[in-house]
Order: structure tokens, then C-alpha cells, then sequence
């Protein structure tokens, strides 16, 4: 079977969408499910289930691109020198402690949220009601100077806070990097700790739950199926990279209240749509 000319553009725009989404917090869930009623992709509900997750590997390699010397502890200079970077090792172990609430209530409740809460309404509401939070958030901040400056000054204990705001992403619509990044600012982490730490958290989340798909889907994949995965691999890791580079530019002079009011523009869109459909 060809991937047709078609076909391919169509991937080509989710890849675009998926990359944009995935680190802005305005939740990659709502604008998916949008665009997959106008833009229906000629394969399975079974490999696209998956290939709406593992197309976030781009968006990971983006990430470990930009971040590299902060996320490899090893460092060689030479074949005599070489050292490891105790900081670096010390940031993964917290982000492993922040990674335990997320991966329990996964493994726990994953398929009852995609079977009864991947829903309009459902995704509606956690637009709005996070987009609402990341405005009264930012408008209180206005008065407080943050107590975790830098990724260094994130404890251990505050890493495990930060990892039980991630479990609201778990509710389509909410936005890891969003639940995440307001669970940060509320306990007083700066915006560009919040979020560089957030981009440490996804390493291992968006890993885990692209093993547990492609496991769960299998590796029969056939040539276009093979082909349709590796242009939204490629498409979503480009985009990605500019978006990055654009959200650690703008948060050092902006707040995150203009993506509040994108949320609930959007939720409210949602749920029109689906209401009038």
C-alpha cells in the first residue's frame, strides 16, 4: 500500500499541530481532537490511537537537542579527562521522584480515562478551567518574587509537589506542560524553572507512554504505516525546536496569561463545535 500525496499532507499538518501544542501549555488534546474531525486519517483507530502518542518522540529529540549539555552528566574532554556532572544526576534522580505519582495513576486508570473521559465536554472544561487558573496564578505572581530561581534550587520535596500537579494531565484537556507549570508557580518556581523542568519531566514521561503504546498496538507495522510515523516523528522534532526556542524567549519577558485566555477561547470553541454537531 502507497501513501498517497494526500495522506501525507495530512500528517504533515498533525506534525506541525503536535509540536506546537506539546510545549505551550494549551493541551495538545484539544487541538488533536479537533483537527482529527476535519483532517480523518486513512488508517486504523488502532494505529492512529498510537500514532497520536508516539509522534511525540520529535517532540522529545527536540528537547534533548536543545537541552543536551544540561541533561548529559557525562563529560569528556579528552581520552585523559573526563568528569561527571554531580548536578545533572542529582536533577534526574528528582525528576524520577517526580515522575512516580504520574506513572502510578497511569498504570492504574489510563484505559478507563481513554475509554470514558476522552470526550468534548470533559476536554472543554479542563480548557477553561486551567486557562482561568493560569490567569489568577500569573495575577497573583504579580506580587510575589519567586523562592526557586534557577532548575539547581528545585528540591527534592518540591520536585515531588510539581510531580502531583503532573497527575492532572492524566484528564484530557489539561496539558501536562500546563499542569505541570502551574503546579511550579504556585509553590513559588520561577517561570523559566518551571519551565526547563518541565521539559525534564517529559523525557521520561512521553518514553514511557510511546513504549506502552507501540507494546500495546505491536510492531506489524506496514510500510505506510511505517512511513506516516517517521514524517510526523520528523515534522513534529522541527517544529518543536523553533517552538522551544520561542517559549524560553518569551517567558523571560512575558507571563503565561495570554495562553489562559488562548485555553478558554479554545475550550469554548470546543464545546460549541461538538454541541452544534
Amino acid at each position: 500500500m502507497e501513501v498517497s500525496l494526500i495522506e501525507i499532507l495530512k500528517v504533515i499538518i498533525l506534525g506541525i499541530i503536535e509540536g506546537i501544542t506539546e510545549w505551550l501549555p494549551i493541551s495538545s488534546t484539544g487541538h488533536m481532537l479537533l483537527v482529527d474531525e476535519f483532517i480523518k486519517m486513512d488508517v486504523s483507530d488502532e494505529f492512529k490511537e498510537m500514532f497520536f502518542v508516539v509522534i511525540q518522540l520529535g517532540a522529545i529529540l527536540a528537547v534533548v537537542m536543545l537541552f543536551w549539555n544540561k541533561m548529559w552528566p557525562f563529560q569528556f574532554k579528552n581520552k585523559e579527562e573526563s568528569y561527571i556532572k554531580k548536578d545533572i544526576f542529582s536533577m534526574w534522580f528528582k525528576v524520577v521522584v517526580a515522575c512516580i505519582p504520574g506513572a502510578i495513576v497511569t498504570l492504574l486508570f489510563d484505559d478507563y480515562i481513554e475509554a470514558h473521559l476522552h470526550t468534548p465536554v470533559v476536554i472543554s472544561i479542563a480548557l477553561v478551567v486551567y486557562g482561568i487558573a493560569f490567569i489568577v496564578i500569573e495575577n497573583w505572581n504579580k506580587k510575589r518574587t519567586p523562592k526557586i530561581e534557577t532548575l539547581a534550587d528545585i528540591t527534592y520535596k518540591t520536585a515531588l509537589i510539581i510531580g502531583l500537579f503532573q497527575v492532572l494531565s492524566i484528564i484530557p484537556g489539561t496539558s501536562r506542560s500546563g499542569a505541570t507549570i502551574i503546579g511550579a508557580l504556585l509553590i513559588g518556581v520561577s517561570r523559566v524553572a518551571a519551565a526547563e523542568f518541565t521539559f525534564f519531566l517529559a523525557v521520561p514521561v512521553m518514553l514511557g507512554l510511546s513504549l506502552i503504546k507501540v507494546i500495546k498496538f505491536g510492531l506489524a507495522f506496514s510500510a505506510a504505516e511505517l512511513v506516516i510515523l517517521i514524517v510526523g516523528v520528523v515534522v513534529a522534532f522541527v517544529v518543536s525546536v523553533l517552538v522551544i526556542k520561542f517559549l524560553m524567549s518569551y517567558i523571560k519577558k512575558n507571563d503565561f496569561k495570554v495562553f489562559g485566555v488562548y485555553r478558554i477561547i479554545l475550550g469554548i470553541i470546543v464545546l460549541l463545535y461538538f454541541s452544534l454537531t
